[in-house]
């Protein structure tokens, strides 16, 4: 998501609240173009100006995170192959946060901050760079700290 002035806040906010005047025709009509596609028929008049007001809005601020398209996507394959879809959340930590990890018989205590990690006194800028110090090899941080899950276990729930 991009960040926008408040002159460009203003104007989106008036651009959607003004799609409360158009009838139903019109709002098919900005459908079309922002969609590029037929407005499917079974829309109601309400979902139809939702649509079109998420679209204009993804169309200034930007779109969903690539990783969850492909979550999205994912649920979405599951779903029409009747496959169940085991969905594995990433842990979110705030700055301030105490991770404490025992590696090689060291008890190791990270604290995140704004926009990285401090180790040892010193600052980083992800908690990888951390997991790289201290076990000398490539690692996801977020894995190595327990903040998600392996890959085999995320994509399809075995434990």
């Amino acid at each position: 998501m991009r960040n926008v002035s408040e002159t460009e806040r203003e104007k989106l906010s008036a651009e959607i609240a003004g799609l409360e005047s158009l009838d139903l025709n019109q709002l098919r009509a900005r459908w079309k173009l922002l969609y590029e596609i037929e407005v499917p028929p079974h829309l109601s008049r309400d979902w139809l100006r939702r649509a079109v007001a998420y679209r204009i809005q993804e169309n200034a601020l930007g779109g969903l995170k690539p990783s969850t398209r492909r979550l999205l996507e994912r649920v979405a394959e599951d779903a029409r192959a009747r496959k169940p879809s085991k969905v594995v959340p990433t842990r979110k930590v705030r700055p301030n946060t105490i991770l404490i990890r025992e590696w090689g018989g060291t008890r190791h205590e990270v604290t995140v901050v704004e926009g990285g990690a401090m180790f040892r006194g010193k600052r980083y800028r992800s908690l990888s760079q951390v997991a790289r110090i201290i076990t000398g090899s490539q690692w996801s941080g977020p894995l190595f700290f327990g903040l998600k899950a392996p890959a085999k276990e995320a994509s399809n729930g075995a434990h």
